[in-house]
């Protein structure tokens, strides 16, 4: 809807008139209310995510939601959103969330327990590299706290790396394919355990 303040406008005068037992055309009202229904629910994800930006927790967004819970507003979020990998339920995308995020912490306590390395893998890449940008990625992930971080740009490494280091190459599509399957295996564990 284009203009949803004229949108509610019209559905109050229609609504009003209505109550008043004078002549309206519902079908128009209904249509608009549609319309309307449709913008705000396409909002409210956007909110949401602005709002956790912003550092709001969970917690203080339920009530704001009108659920009770952490999980309920965790919950009401991954429905609202819009799919972009084929889930074609609000159940479904909050399932393919979470399977993420459990790959995602299965990779990250990998990462911290191979953290040495993966930092040594990092620094001979990094040497070898002659695509500059992708060095700079490499050394930026190198200086973080965090050895997850050095997982993208080494896969990112790997096509430069193939002809003259394929050593190396081999390495990082080893780590790739090991973090692939932990993220797999993590996933099938998690629905395991929920059937």
């Amino acid at each position: 809807m284009d203009d949803p303040v004229h949108g509610m406008k019209a559905l109050h005068e229609a609504v009003t008139t209505a109550r008043q037992g004078l002549p309206t055309d519902p079908l128009a009202a209904l249509h608009t209310l549609r319309l309307l229904r449709d913008t705000l629910a396409a909002w409210e994800p956007e909110l949401i995510a602005a709002a956790r930006l912003d550092g709001t927790s969970w917690a203080a967004l339920a009530p704001a939601l009108g659920v009770t819970s952490r999980q309920a507003a965790e919950r009401r979020f991954l429905r609202l959103q819009p799919t972009t990998t084929g889930e074609t339920t609000g159940e479904a995308r909050i399932d393919a969330q979470r399977d993420r995020r459990a790959g995602d912490r299965a990779v990250a306590d990998w990462a911290r327990r191979n953290a040495a390395t993966l930092r040594k893998l990092a620094s001979h890449a990094a040497t070898r590299l002659t695509d500059t940008d992708t060095a700079d990625r490499l050394d930026e992930a190198l200086a973080h706290h965090d050895p997850t971080t050095l997982l993208a740009p080494l896969a990112a490494a790997h096509p430069h790396l193939a002809d003259h280091h394929g050593d190396l190459a081999d390495q990082i599509d080893a780590i790739t394919d090991h973090t692939t399957a932990l993220r797999r295996q993590a996933g099938e564990q998690r629905r395991q355990r929920r059937a």
